[in-house]
């Protein structure tokens, strides 16, 4: 009879531990801000954590390795005007995450490899397109250098990061809450205040499906699965938290929609497409859900909660390449606490073997794009790139985040100045003439030429001036050395007191000698 009831799953036993204090991280002043964000990020080689700074925003990145006691002076990431409110570090680059802001703004940074040793204030992008905060990013599953990013003007804008310009913008009808990409990336997600869920062509923008979501009017978050169903938690009308699965076809008509409890914090679902499971918190909580998605009704089946006596200020979660395998961890999650303390969290499956266990860590996302940022946005679509972690997961060697603006603007002119003075090539237009470049009509290019030939010439008089003067100062010195000289023979030969003449570095010294 048990053996109808109870379900037959590797991931029964499950359980979460927290690792020991000097393990986890201390005396963070974590971000006070209401806005419904994670606040934290890790990957395999950092943890970042968004901070309360005086006159605008920062945050912190630490070394995975630096944990214990944080300086208090520890360098930080500084440069937005207002706070900073998501942080997202890319999937293909381990030194590289994206910041947005109240200033709506968002920004690229680079880290270096051992962390930070001075606070770092210059981005590698900057890039200006919403006209409000910006309060959601999200980096393409398989395409490099492609982000998005939600702000409150209700548009939905996707970057070219390595171009700092924009390849698609979506014009929301309300304020979008959250968006998630599907696991190929050729589709996009979002929930909004006007309690829809809509289904979207990223490049083109054109609305593919919609549906009503909760019914509550707190925020909603909605996340593509592996099987292109759709997994959303939200509120009811009588505030009572709810999760739901959903098919694009369908978006109105759950399939699953059940109750989790009456509490008021807004749910962030965090997903593992290895093994399909959902992780379920929220801040305020003190605990974290976790199920397990199937095939087989009732589809989504609850496994179970880690509880904990201290509530959770916001949750990172670390990318399966940065599991522990050999203890057979299949989840890490870091939680921020109010009262400072980012604590270490292990989901573990006990087991007895230890060998690999190809059952718990099938193929998972690697760090290298599948395909280019042109490519996708040229129609391309690919699943993310699978590595096996049966030898362990080594990082593939990355370049350094560049970006090559392809919209020519007045920063491009001033490196043509160098090029003058090295190679004697073609000079930069002066200020106010068309640029050669952007063509500027049938007679622009003809116009910048002559403007240019005629600055070169100046150039050539000027300096041809500046040699004959030097030349007449140079024969000029070469006589009074000469008569310097001279007069020096002079009085020694009829014994006036000596005059000792010295040279030193070209210049002529006389010293009268009593």
């Amino acid at each position: 009879m048990s053996k109808g009831i109870v379900r037959t799953s590797k991931f029964r036993h499950v359980f979460g531990k927290a690792l020991k204090k000097e393990n986890c991280y201390d005396n963070i002043r974590i971000s006070k801000n209401s806005w419904d964000s994670n606040f934290c990020a890790v990957n395999p080689k950092f943890v970042a954590v968004v901070i309360e700074a005086a006159g605008g925003g920062a945050f912190l990145v630490l070394p995975l390795n630096k944990s214990g006691r944080v300086d208090v002076n520890a360098p930080l990431v500084t440069g937005h005007k207002g706070p900073v409110l998501d942080i997202a570090w890319c999937p293909f680059n381990d030194n590289v995450i994206a910041s947005s802001s109240e200033d709506t703004t968002v920004k690229c940074w680079q880290i270096p490899d051992y962390g930070l040793t001075r606070t770092l204030t210059e981005p590698v992008v900057e890039l200006h397109g919403h006209q409000r905060r910006v309060g959601f990013l999200s980096w393409h599953p398989s395409a490099n250098n492609v982000l998005l990013s939600v702000g409150s003007d209700n548009k939905v804008i996707i970057w070219n990061v390595g171009t700092a310009e924009i390849l698609a913008m979506i014009d929301s009808p309300d304020l979008v809450f959250h968006a998630s990409w599907s696991w190929d990336g050729s589709h996009l997600v979002t929930t909004s205040k006007d309690k829809k869920i809509r289904v979207y062509d990223p490049r083109s923008g054109e609305l593919e499906h919609e549906g009503d979501g909760h019914d509550g009017a707190k925020t909603q978050r909605a996340i593509y699965l592996k099987n292109n169903l759709i997994f959303t938690t939200g509120f009811s009308k009588m505030s009572e938290r709810q999760y739901s699965l959903r098919s694009e076809s369908a978006l109105s008509e759950p399939i699953v929609l059940d109750v989790l409890d009456t509490s008021n914090g807004v749910l962030f679902p965090f997903y593992d497409p290895d093994v399909n499971l959902v992780y379920l918190c929220a801040k305020g909580d003190s605990n974290i859900r976790y199920f397990e998605i199937t095939d087989e009704p009732p589809f989504v089946h609850y496994i179970s909660t880690y509880q904990s006596s201290e509530p959770q200020r916001g949750i990172g979660f670390m990318p399966k390449r940065g599991c522990d395998v050999l203890n057979c961890e299949i989840a890490r999650l870091f939680k921020l606490h109010t009262k400072g303390f980012c604590e270490v969290i292990s989901f573990t499956v006990p087991r007895k073997s230890e060998l690999f266990q190809d059952d718990l860590y099938p193929d998972t996302i690697s760090d290298i794009p599948a395909l280019t940022a042109e490519e996708w946005y040229n129609g391309e679509d690919r699943e993310p790139v699978l590595v096996s972690l049966k030898e362990g997961y080594q990082s593939t060697k990355k370049q350094d985040l560049k970006v090559a603006k392809k919209k020519p603007n007045l920063l491009d002119k001033l490196p043509a100045k160098k090029q003058l003075s090295s190679s004697g090539g073609s000079t930069p237009s002066p200020p106010g003439s068309p640029n050669p470049s952007s063509g500027g009509g049938s007679g622009g290019g003809g116009v910048s030429s002559g403007v240019s030939n005629q600055r070169v010439e100046e150039l050539v008089s000027e300096l041809n001036k500046l040699k004959a003067i030097i030349l007449k100062h140079e024969v000029r010195i070469r006589d009074l050395e000469k008569k310097v000289d001279g007069s020096a023979a002079d009085n020694q030969h009829n014994s006036h007191p000596s005059i000792e003449i010295t040279k030193n570095n070209g210049e002529t010294h006389v010293a009268d000698e009593v």
